[in-house]
């Protein structure tokens, strides 16, 4: 049914191709026009389309020209003419969708039409990469056609200075990674200043590598953390015990679900180590979730596929891409149980201060739009959770690669035996050969096969970007053998040496099958570009993590009954398609996965929104006494609800307790007896006591005068919310953590998450504002206040400018966060000098 519609009515794909077509007609229109243009009459063009947005045509009534124009521009600094098929790939872009762009067809420069027509808004466009290299690689080469036209371009990098970080934001094209734009945009939301924010307000943004950003790492959280204070003795002790343990007789490993549990032979073994009476006792949970974690560690996680031991340190090896995430550290203990099994200094851990997904982060742009060569395999998932639509572009020429059936062995080393020597066949003619690992131990294992055999070759691990940009394009020259893991190289065009085509050109081997069919296509990928020869086969064994997980016993058992060798393969499109179906089955389950997560963040994002808005409208106001007073209002009427009420006679109204609340809270103590209050009703007290708190209010802002009485009341709101906020973000992971328990109890976790969340949310909102009164009301307040020192607890240096001072963010030392404030408060440490 679903072929005769698209017979009668064509696929949706295609008429979206048809209908741009025209448009490129007009385009190349104009090309003789614009072509006998002078540079200057070029570049006085863009001021021409701004000049006309301004007055109200659209972008989409200037894109023909626009196009034409970067067209021109790119053909006199590049000396590369944008395709026909381009410039569908810039109008999908400017659509908000993704554009579907095979390796090799020109992503970089179709990305150059979008980039600059949005530019002309005067708003800012960000184009995204996945690491520096290619972000000033993309930023030096194609801001010369930028620069001819007379737009600025920026480049926004990890080790930039705030100074720098703010000049790249005002330019109208900012190149930076996923990774700094989504930190810049925490940091933004923790200054003290608005002067010391440095991105504007998010308005276009073109992915590139879509695929790896918004579906790979969409679940990986961007956190900025601070230190506290606990011992890590515990990880080591937890990891000597499990290392006494034994599978199937202690615990269970569950390979599919890559879980791992305690058997009550080992839970008795754990309570008989540690002297307790009950592991699953509330007073137990530290121990058993160090006990947990040490197994994670040492049974699940594998070095050299998981993470990797560089310098004495654990750097984390990405599941998906085979890239090292340097910087990043496994959450809830798991990266200090893995320091402790590989026996390196265990590391502190950490708490919470801002953090955000890539999904959420991504989602606050007014336009998104990406670039890939795989993406419609997941266009669902692009389609729910982030409103893209995926456009398949088409080659400029026709591919011609040959992609052969999987080839299946017993072993994993039958295999690997197996694709060396079809390396050694296909190098003895001098064709390249670009081989594909999943992880970096099976690089090095593929190299030291290639070693013994006498074969020249390179590993890539995507450590070194740069490095290995330059190497992967060197990939396709005679007799090249290289070794990659998924992401080495990526974004990198392949180029045939002379003499390569009339070999077969580039041929690719596949190792394994990745659990998603997007990451095999893309190694597929880079054989074949603009037309050339190519080909690819995949080699698989029965022992491969994804034919254990989905039926490699049935084959196995095929196997077996045919007779068949170790060494000899099975090459069977049935195979291929079997293994397809399991890849979509995985596809799907880690879609569910990751709308699952998205559902729970959606609960902090919402939350996390509310509160930047806040703080956002408090450091741009310049005058916040509207906002402190309507913090004031809510406690006093709480105070005066619980005391007074309305379902109670007066005689049982607690007046004592609620003249006790107004001193404690707002007014000297004195100002009220619980007789002054007897008779009235609550509206009367609620009147009253405002009255009297307008009154002090008035008084401590003429004794300090207007404009300390405006600092002090940023301040305070300031502190107040970033140490309340902190602290929810560690209450809600906790809640989080546990919250899966509740099903067990027929209860639907997510509404249970998003209900108490709710809950809690409420109960901080509440205690901002009860902390914002006290204060206002109670602090004595200084004169020459410094922002910087007051919500770090410091003492104040008078004369000394706040412009000045770098933002500092204090680290708890020694001082537990639950424990008294050394300082005589009577408070706990986190809520008073360790709020930094």
């Amino acid at each position: 049914m679903l072929g005769l519609v698209k017979k009668v009515f064509g696929d949706s794909n295609e008429r979206d191709i048809k209908r741009m077509m025209k448009t490129v007609e007009r385009i190349n229109e104009m090309e003789l026009r614009f072509s006998g243009l002078s540079d200057e009459q070029l570049l006085a063009k863009t001021d021409e389309y701004k000049e006309r947005y301004a007055k109200g045509e659209t972008l989409e009534d200037l894109m023909p020209e626009a196009f034409a124009t970067v067209r021109e521009a790119a053909k006199r600094t590049l000396g590369q003419r944008h395709f026909d098929v381009q410039l569908v790939g810039g109008m999908a872009l400017h659509e908000g969708r993704i554009a579907e762009m095979k390796t090799g067809e020109g992503k970089t420069l179709t990305g150059t039409l979008s980039v600059y027509l949005n530019a002309l808004t005067g708003q800012g466009v960000h184009l995204v990469t996945v690491n520096d290299y290619l972000a000033t690689v993309g930023a030096e080469q194609m801001g010369k056609i930028y620069n001819f036209l007379g737009l600025t371009v920026g480049l926004n990098l990890h080790d930039m200075s705030h100074d720098e970080k703010q000049q790249a934001y005002a330019c109208d094209i900012t190149y930076g990674t996923n990774n700094e734009f989504g930190f810049d945009y925490l940091r933004d939301n923790m200054v003290l200043y608005k002067e010391q924010m440095v991105q504007r307000p998010l308005y276009y943004a073109i992915v590139d590598e879509v695929d790896s950003i918004l579906i790979d790492e969409a679940r990986t959280p961007l956190i900025i953390s601070g230190q506290a204070a606990k011992s890590t003795e515990m990880y080591s002790t937890a990891d000597r015990f499990v290392n006494k343990l034994k599978q199937d007789t202690d615990y269970t490993v569950d390979i599919k679900l890559k879980s791992v549990a305690l058997t009550e032979e080992g839970v008795a073994k754990a309570e008989r180590a540690f002297s307790v009476d009950n592991l699953y006792s509330h007073e137990h949970v530290t121990l058993n979730h160090h006990i947990v974690q040490a197994l994670k560690a040492n049974v699940i996680m594998k070095r050299d596929v998981d993470y990797v031991v560089q310098d004495e340190e654990v750097v984390i090896v990405d599941e998906f891409t085979g890239r090292l995430m340097t910087g990043r550290r496994y959450s809830e203990g798991l990266h200090q149980a893995i320091e402790a099994k590989e026996q390196i200094k265990i590391q502190n851990e950490s708490m919470t201060l801002a953090t955000i997904t890539f999904q959420n982060y991504f989602r606050m742009y007014k336009k998104l739009a990406g670039m890939t060569g795989t993406a419609k395999t997941e266009e669902e998932e692009f389609k729910k959770i982030y409103g893209l639509e995926v456009l398949v572009v088409p080659t400029n020429k026709p591919m011609i690669r040959k992609d052969m059936p999987d080839v299946v062995y017993k072993t994993e080393m039958s295999k690997f035996r197996a694709a060396v020597n079809e390396i050694v066949d296909r190098h003895k003619v001098n064709q390249p050969v670009l081989v594909g690992t999943v992880s970096i131990e099976h690089s090095e294992l593929l190299s030291e096969l290639l070693k013994k055999k006498g074969i020249k070759h390179q590993v890539l691990n995507a450590k070194y970007h740069r490095e290995e940009a330059e190497i992967v394009s060197l990939a396709g020259q005679p007799g090249a053998v290289t070794i990659a893991t998924n992401m080495a190289g990526r974004g990198t065009d392949i180029l045939l040496g002379e003499g390569v085509p009339e070999l077969g050109g580039l041929h690719i081997i596949g190792t394994e099958r990745h659990e998603s069919r997007r990451i095999d296509n893309q190694l597929r990928g880079r054989s074949g570009r603009q037309g050339d020869p190519g080909s690819s086969q995949f080699y698989i064994s029965l022992e491969d993590e994804l034919m254990r997980r989905f039926g490699a016993e049935n084959i196995m058992g095929m196997m077996d009954r045919f007779g068949f060798e170790e060494d000899q393969p099975i090459e069977s499109k049935l195979v291929s398609k079997a293994i397809e179906s399991a890849q979509k089955r995985v596809e799907g389950n880690n879609f569910d996965v990751r709308k699952v997560v998205l559902q729970y963040d959606d609960v902090m994002n919402q939350q996390r929104n509310i509160i930047y808005k806040q703080r956002k409208e408090v450091l741009e106001s310049e005058n916040i006494r509207g906002i402190v007073e309507g913090m004031l209002e809510p406690v006093l009427d709480r105070a005066i609800a619980a005391n007074m009420a309305k379902e109670q006679i007066p005689e049982e109204w607690d007046l004592e307790a609620l003249v006790r609340y107004i001193h404690g809270t707002f007014l000297p103590e004195g100002t009220f007896t619980k007789e002054d209050l007897w008779g009235k009703e609550p509206e009367e007290v609620i009147e009253l006591v405002q009255e009297k708190i307008k009154k002090l209010y008035d008084e401590r802002e003429e004794q300090i005068g207007p404009e300390n009485m405006r600092e002090f009341e940023k301040v305070v709101v300031l502190r107040a919310v970033d140490s309340k906020w902190m602290d929810h973000i560690d209450a809600m992971d906790q809640l989080r953590q546990g919250i899966h328990l509740r099903a067990y109890g027929g209860t639907d976790p997510l509404r249970e998450y998003q209900f108490e969340g709710f809950e809690m949310f409420q109960e901080m909102v509440e205690s901002v504002q009860e902390e914002v009164s006290k204060y206002i009301m109670k602090a004595q307040v200084e004169v020459n206040l410094e922002r910087e020192a007051v919500a770090e607890g410091q003492a104040v240096t008078p004369g000394e400018s706040a412009e000045k001072r770098p933002v500092k963010k204090k680290e708890a030392e020694k001082i537990g966060r639950n424990d008294p404030c050394p300082c005589g408060s009577g408070k706990k440490y986190k809520h008073c000098h360790g709020l930094a």
